[in-house]
């Protein structure tokens, strides 16, 4: 098992700073052997519905494929760079009104070009979560660092 040292830190900390994520300001929460935690801060702009204040589905799509390709990122001390392939989410409930979001993800396999990861988003209890995801990505070639 790898120790703090071996962790990508930097390169997941620098895949946050995208304009998409720097948008959503995708804060990271914790980075372990090919798991990453990252937050979603609610604000009134990622409200779907005004009225109720609550996190649009979109946003918490977007959070979910970005802390499953960290994930991936985290196998490998260099940071494993990957794009998806395929990401499926299940939806379970909504958002609490004006709650942050906390998306996780572990990649659970990878092969030589291939990772797959779950993870999923929640607003406190982990065991009551807004949605749940089951990704696979392809891995970039090492030329493309």
């Amino acid at each position: 098992m790898s120790d703090a040292a071996d962790l990508p830190i930097d390169f997941i900390e620098r895949m946050l700073q995208s304009p998409q994520c720097a948008s959503l300001n995708l804060q990271l929460v914790s980075v372990g052997p090919a798991r990453v935690a990252v937050r979603l801060p609610w604000r009134e702009e990622l409200a779907g519905d005004p009225d109720t204040g609550v996190i649009a589905g979109g946003a918490v799509t977007t959070l979910l494929d970005h802390v499953c390709g960290l994930a991936v990122g985290a196998t490998s001390s260099e940071g494993t760079r990957s794009s998806t392939l395929d990401l499926r989410i299940d939806y379970m409930r909504a958002a609490a009104p004006r709650a942050d979001v906390t998306g996780e993800a572990h990649c659970y396999r990878i092969t030589h070009n291939i990772a797959f990861v779950r993870g999923q988003a929640c607003d406190g209890d982990p065991a009551d979560p807004i949605a749940t995801a089951q990704g696979v990505f392809v891995l970039a070639p090492a030329s493309a660092s």
